[in-house]
């Protein structure tokens, strides 16, 4: 006989009638869902998908959907089918079990969408942006420009799939970044560059005349835009929209042959881990008549020591800009802001944070998948604008309810492991539904705090594009 090492050792394994989730932290994403106003917004503009009363509203397909994308389980949606049948999860989401989508209903659902929607959804991101923007009230927005390769190289006679620059077959969205999250995107196939059509001029130009017309029409602007924008014609658009652009050039020999022959003394900018070099003259892009601001930088050595890097390994850069050429893009600022932000340490830090901008191309690709599950472009596109709005609201609920409890700037999935997926009972009873937690669960993480705060969240403003205070 086996001896028993265990102090407390399971004897028997039975079953039971008590309704149990390990996804309890879904219920409080599902109350945010509710209280945001954003499952209004979307059967308001997509309930005409519904044909036939029998169905499912709209809205609740889409709730269901949320729900799948921010749980992360699993990315096929074949698991639909799975949690049909789990009554534990239909509580803990606030949905009757007979209410619950199989595999074969979301995918009707989003075969029902039209190539032509991309723009509606396009527009639900706009207003999920100006909702922020009245909560947090910034001077000055910094927006992230740049595109982001899905990966669907496995994919045969996928629609829309093709060779990208990164040498992989899938789909290639422009994507608009602010603090973390995606507040405007275009799906596009994966052979489509940067600058294709001029997609992103139109792209600058809305977004532009959206937070003008319906947040503030003094707010400061600045795009951030990497080489693949590298284009005159960019540059002078926001130029002649009075907003500021810090974008990164290219390395032409004749460029580099300037610096080295020019007089210019070198100037350092130090941050906590390196020390820059730079040279700031006038450049104009491609025999142009306008001269922007800009800066030759090269690091020199790491300030915990001495070695300097040969000329040959180091990572040169040259940053254009028109902060400090055009006054009107920093005119609404004080002097002191307008003195800080055209400083060229300023302009250098910024661009070295353009980095972080596409952290939130890393936390989607966590959040979601890049890998898409219909052969259609039109489904694939309604998938992908989906899973982009489940992401914003995923990460504005770890702003207005985890704050305090998991750090804002957590992965997905540590919110998943530390947060979604917590053991929790549903009991009935006096009519009322009520989901219990383990007490050390409760406490830590602050349950009757952060359900609290999912009731009293500013809702997002209905209808579309109404006009702040």
């Amino acid at each position: 006989m086996t001896k028993l090492r265990f102090s407390s050792p399971i004897c028997k394994v039975e079953t039971t009638s008590d309704t149990l989730s390990s996804r309890g932290g879904l219920s409080l994403v599902s109350q945010y869902l509710s209280q945001s106003g954003i499952l209004d917004l979307l059967e308001d503009t997509f309930g005409y998908l519904r044909k036939s009363r029998k169905g499912l509203a709209v809205w609740k397909l889409f709730h269901q959907a949320i729900c799948f994308f921010v749980d992360g389980t699993s990315r096929h949606l074949s698991s639909f089918d799975r949690i049909k049948k789990d009554p534990g999860y239909a509580a803990t989401i606030q949905v009757a079990q007979q209410e619950m989508g199989s595999s074969h209903r979301i995918k009707r659902f989003f075969k029902l969408f039209p190539w032509t929607t991309g723009m509606v959804f396009r527009r639900i991101l706009k207003d999920l942006f100006l909702w922020r923007l009245r909560i947090k009230q910034p001077d000055v927005i910094e927006i992230g420009i740049d595109t982001m390769v899905m990966d669907n190289d496995y994919a045969k006679k996928r629609h829309g799939v093709s060779p990208t620059y990164k040498k992989v077959k899938g789909f290639q969205p422009i994507q608009f970044t602010w603090e973390g999250m995606i507040v405007d995107a275009v799906f596009r196939s994966g052979k489509w560059h940067a600058m294709t059509r001029g997609t992103a001029k139109h792209m600058i130009e809305d977004v532009v005349k959206l937070i003008r017309s319906h947040y503030r029409q003094d707010v400061t602007i600045l795009f951030k835009m990497d080489a693949g924008f590298y284009n005159k014609a960019y540059y002078k658009l926001c130029d002649s929209l009075d907003v500021g652009f810090i974008a990164s050039g290219k390395r032409y020999p004749a460029v580099k042959k300037h610096v080295g022959q020019s007089g210019t003394p070198w100037r350092q900018y130090h941050n906590k881990e390196q020390i820059w070099d730079f040279m700031e003259f006038g450049f104009t892009v491609k025999k142009g008549s306008r001269f922007w601001r800009t800066f030759y930088t090269r690091p020199r050595c790491e300030e915990d020591g001495p070695q300097i890097q040969m000329e040959f390994i180091r990572p040169e850069q040259i940053i254009l800009t028109n902060l400090g050429t055009n006054p009107r893009v920093l005119e609404h600022l004080s002097a002191k802001e307008r003195n800080r932000l055209v400083r060229p340490e300023w302009i250098i830090e910024s661009y070295h944070q353009r980095g972080a901008e596409e952290l939130a191309h890393r936390a989607f690709k966590d959040f979601g998948s890049e890998t898409l599950p219909f052969k259609r472009f039109a489904p694939n596109q309604a998938y992908y604008y989906t899973m982009l709005i489940s992401f914003f609201l995923f990460q504005t609920f770890k702003q207005d309810i985890l704050g305090d409890v998991i750090p804002v700037t957590s992965y997905p999935t540590t919110i998943r492991r530390q947060f979604i997926d917590i053991a929790g009972k549903i009991v009935r009873g006096s009519r009322e539904i009520i989901i219990k937690f383990p007490q050390h669960i409760f406490k830590t993480l602050k349950l009757d705090l952060l359900w609290q705060r999912c009731s009293q969240i500013v809702p997002i403003l209905f209808p579309k594009y109404a006009p702040t205070n």
